[in-house]
């Protein structure tokens, strides 16, 4: 399990885990640490099932090995990306989100998967312009989103996620990358409803709404 933060809605599933074999996690020091001070992650799983802790490589491509060599023939490495802590741990310090960069070694196709992104810096921006397939943050199509039905709700830009309006989609719109898709969508955002103004614009760009199923190559 390759973790991009220590945000609950990316973690808590590991603990449904709990019953099979040990789990092989590969995270961040500062995300390992959040998740272990706040909700004792390895703690309560080495109880279980045990884990086996990996911290991703960031300055290069490096094998991606996990149990039963399931990695092999893959590469891969992390990508530090502007953003803040989770809110249960305010003022934990290092790289809380990443992206990861994957290549095929016997196809050369790289993959990069990014479900948590508040902004762009120039190692992200790299990857972007060489990556073959793209999976992108979907969270939130408009920054007003979650206040049009909660008042008082916090913007997008506030929480941590590029829009799809104004940021993202002309972004991926410009990538070379033959797949461009976008996942991690919140259940507001209106690019989910098929036949919206807002799906039809993603669409128009070549871009990809997320779904359950979805297959492609490198």
């Amino acid at each position: 399990m390759l973790l991009t933060n220590a945000d609950l809605d990316h973690v808590l599933g590991l603990f449904l885990l709990r019953e099979g074999a040990p789990l092989h996690i590969y995270a961040t020091q500062a995300v390992f640490s959040v998740l272990e001070t706040t909700l004792g992650l390895t703690r309560v799983l080495n109880s279980m099932c045990g884990t086996v802790c990996h911290e991703p490589p960031m300055d290069k491509l490096k094998p991606l090995l996990s149990s039963g060599n399931k990695g092999a023939g893959l590469s891969y490495r992390a990508i530090e990306l502007p953003g803040q802590p989770p809110r249960f741990a305010p003022g934990s310090s290092g790289p809380h989100s990443v992206a990861y960069e994957f290549r095929d070694e016997q196809t050369g196709g790289k993959l990069l998967v990014a479900p948590d992104v508040a902004g762009l810096n120039e190692p992200f921006s790299k990857a972007l312009a060489q990556a073959d397939a793209v999976l992108f943050d979907g969270t939130f199509w408009a920054g007003d989103e979650l206040s049009a039905i909660k008042p008082g709700a916090p913007s997008a830009e506030e929480i941590g996620h590029m829009t799809i309006q104004k940021e993202s989609l002309p972004l991926l719109a410009g990538l070379r990358a033959r797949q461009r898709i976008y996942i991690h969508i919140n259940n507001t955002n209106p690019v989910l409803a098929l036949g919206s103004a807002e799906r039809r614009q993603v669409e128009a760009a070549g871009v990809v709404v997320g779904y359950d199923g979805l297959e492609f190559e490198l």
